[in-house]
């Protein structure tokens, strides 16, 4: 990961105010009787300052939608009188200032800041007929909950007008929810998962991010669908929906966390993080799903625990210290009852991956992923003191291995490669950097290390090694092996004895010029001189930091040996910063995105490789760069997404195109494919901003994508069988 992943992760300025208070407050409004003014004590107070203030910001951001005088409009609807009382009456305070301020507007969650939020709610509320006070509408938590709003005052906003008091009551509609048939997700269940699950960011421990599934298959692929789609929070929205038991469960940008019907695509809960001040939502990839629970990795260093069937929270755990500059992107692993979250970022002292207890939140253990002094790897820091040391991120999701108890990591490189680009010469002192572009092999339990294989030292050129770790059976040397395959951004591939670390083989996809040679016994990496910075000179350096590979995961087909790999070709010119400028790496030297000298204006690049042969079975390659991971399924077919917001199914043995469709925004996650009662679906999430969405339109600067953006969850299946049709006809 690069440093352009700060620059990706900053808030979305608000737009679009007005409405977007009318379309929450909308929900789940309920007629109830209105009752007399609530006189109390504890009555929610507010100064008149607030409400003036309050005044302007709603003429500035709502009046439009509202009226001036909150009395509606033909698009939203009043904010005053009845109809506040039949939603807010008698309720805390706390109530309407949380579910504002956490979820609204849509695209930025709490942008406004928290003063403001009180501030219009103090003028709603004089609108109303409360009268200024001495005292303050507070933002902390717990004043406002010592607050009631009265009846006979309040806030009604919407698309719609109120139900009428004087109608009689509305039929009631009850509508199947897959909730409550949602059973507990066992350990048996994450070690085998049923073929129509995906319980896991790549499905299964092993992260070889396959279905099983064959009701989409090559014959019919062309048939596939759209059969609803859910409007996310705009912004780099890359995780993985996870399916279990008829319920997609999304968590997006701005640190929300969505259930839906996975057949119909209806809401059946949400849960908004309420996020400080000075924290900006982070860009995520993964939640994880154990029990009745699902764990989810927020923006300010919590790991959170949700009820699976209401949402709400069980238990809150803070893991890391955002105002450091740590945060969490992958997703959580669970294994043994232990929650493993792994921790990125550029704060002095390096990163971790962390063991919570599953049942109580609790921290267990904390494997540190940057060697401590006086510790084994420590002095591979070339003598720095550990506040000068940083890196080593834990960007992915790990795998695990239930017959080895083994949960395995990837690492990133150091940022600060300033101070081990020349080594000291110091006895017993080395600028090798552990454990930065490294697999790490830890025990679930404890987390001691069982082992760690360093792919590459002393990475000057941020191309780290930090995706996923595929747990794969083959023959080698004519003796079946379970090994562990991963590559960096140069898309070499270093295969592992998965039980011991041992180096076993090599394979090199061709689109890298760093690594000259790999020494077939141990798998040292011979570096090209060529590549070497620090003489003030520009170097070519291929592939461009942001990946070769990246993030997004390939796929493996364990039946026919084949891995699927999304990648980029693309090269970077390292070129020396100017005298006193520290450059994007602080071994002085910046960096700018090229196309290859042996390009031919394509970028995006499918391969599917035999792991057992090591040679290529096909590759497809196309003008836009590629930007999901790879879904391969036991029907044949072989989903990726690309930059020019197309989503394709590909034959998983030729690589012919078989299907494609043009999505309203860049699918910049990983697809899947579940099922529910027998009929299966794909999922995407799309939604741009993330690191490859603004690292390579450069180079294909005819791809235009909507500036507005439109982040979603869409699903596909194939169209009802015209016999199943004829019989429900009958």
């Amino acid at each position: 990961m690069n440093l352009h992943e700060t620059v990706t992760h900053a808030r979305i300025i608000v737009l679009g105010c007005c409405v977007a208070i009318g379309a929450i407050l909308m929900a789940l409004v309920v007629p109830a009787p209105l009752g007399a003014q609530v006189m109390s004590p504890n009555i929610a107070t507010f100064t008149a300052e607030q409400a003036a203030q309050g005044k302007a910001a709603y003429a500035k951001s709502c009046a439009a939608c509202h009226g001036a005088d909150l009395g509606g409009g033909e698009f939203a609807g009043s904010l005053r009188g009845m109809t506040f009382s039949q939603k807010w009456g008698g309720k805390p305070a706390e109530a309407l200032f949380t579910y504002i301020s956490t979820k609204m507007p849509p695209a930025s969650p709490g942008s406004l800041g928290d003063a403001v939020y009180a501030q219009i709610i103090s003028h709603i509320l004089q609108v109303n007929g409360l009268q200024p006070a001495d005292t303050e509408l507070p933002t902390d938590a717990k004043a406002l909950a010592a607050m009631v709003i009265p009846r006979g005052a309040t806030v009604r906003a919407g698309w719609f007008m109120p139900y009428s008091p004087l109608a009689p009551p509305a039929p009631a509609v009850t509508i199947p929810n897959p909730l409550d048939r949602v059973t507990p997700v066992s350990d048996e269940m994450l070690q085998s998962p049923p073929a129509g699950e995906w319980l896991l960011w790549r499905r299964t421990y092993d992260d070889h991010g396959f279905s099983p599934l064959v009701e989409i298959n090559k014959r019919n692929v062309a048939d596939l669908r759209a059969v609803w789609a859910w409007s996310l929070p705009n912004g780099p929205n890359e995780a993985t929906p996870l399916v279990h038991d008829g319920v997609i469960f999304v968590h997006s940008f701005g640190d929300r966390v969505q259930a839906l019907n996975a057949v119909t695509g209806d809401l059946l809960w949400q849960y908004s993080r309420k996020l400080p001040k000075d924290v900006s939502p982070w860009v995520k990839r993964g939640i994880a799903i154990y029990r009745d629970r699902l764990i989810v990795p927020t923006s300010d260093g919590h790991v959170v625990a949700l009820d699976v069937k209401t949402g709400k929270v069980v238990w809150d755990q803070a893991i890391t210290d955002y105002t450091k500059g740590w945060q969490l992107n992958g997703g959580p692993l669970i294994a043994r009852g232990k929650v493993m979250q792994g921790i990125t970022g550029q704060a002095p002292g390096g990163c971790a991956i962390v063991g919570l207890d599953f049942d109580t939140g609790k921290e267990v253990w904390r494997f540190y992923t940057i060697a401590r002094p006086g510790e084994f790897g420590g002095d591979s820091w070339n003598g720095l003191p550990l506040e000068k040391r940083s890196g080593a991120s834990v960007w992915t999701t790990g795998s695990y291995d239930p017959q080895l108890n083994l949960a395995f990591f990837g690492t990133g490189q150091t940022y600060d490669t300033g101070p081990l680009l020349h080594p000291v010469h110091q006895p017993g002192i080395t600028n090798d950097s552990l454990y930065t572009d490294t697999t790490l092999a830890l025990n679930p339990d404890t987390g001691q290390l069982v082992w760690h294989f360093q792919h590459v030292r002393n990475d000057q050129w941020d191309l780290d090694w930090a995706f996923e770790r595929q747990l794969i059976h083959l023959q080698v040397n004519g003796a079946p092996r379970k090994l562990v395959v991963t590559s960096g951004k140069i898309a070499l591939y270093d295969a592992l004895d998965a039980a011991t670390g041992q180096y076993l083989f090599s394979k090199d996809l061709g689109i890298q010029n760093v690594v000259t040679d790999v020494d077939p016994k141990t798998g040292e990496k011979s570096i090209n001189p060529a590549v070497i910075v620090g003489d003030g000179k520009p170097h070519m350096v291929c592939p461009h930091a942001g990946g070769g590979r990246n993030w997004n995961a390939t796929s493996y087909d364990a039946k026919t040996s084949i891995l699927y790999v999304p990648m980029v070709e693309s090269c970077m010119d390292l070129i020396p910063a100017p005298p006193g400028e520290r450059g994007n790496l602080s071994s002085g030297v910046n960096w700018f995105i090229r196309p290859r000298p042996d390009g031919d204006g394509n970028y995006g690049r499918l391969e599917a490789f035999n792991l057992q042969t090591k040679k290529a079975v096909w590759i497809e390659r196309q003008r836009a760069p590629e930007t999901t991971c790879v879904l391969a399924t036991a029907g044949g077919v072989v989903f990726a997404g690309s930059l020019d917001r197309r989503l394709k199914a590909y034959d998983a043995a030729t690589g012919a195109l078989l299907w494609q469709i043009r999505l309203n925004d860049v699918p910049d996650s990983c697809p899947i494919a579940f099922s529910v009662d027998g009929k299966e679906y794909l999922a995407v999430v799309v939604g741009s901003g993330g690191p490859g969405t603004l690292t390579f339109p450069i180079l294909v600067p005819e791809i235009e994508n909507p500036p507005d953006h439109g982040a979603a969850v869409w699903v596909f299946a194939l169209p009802e069988r015209r016999a199943a049709k004829t019989a429900k006809s009958r």
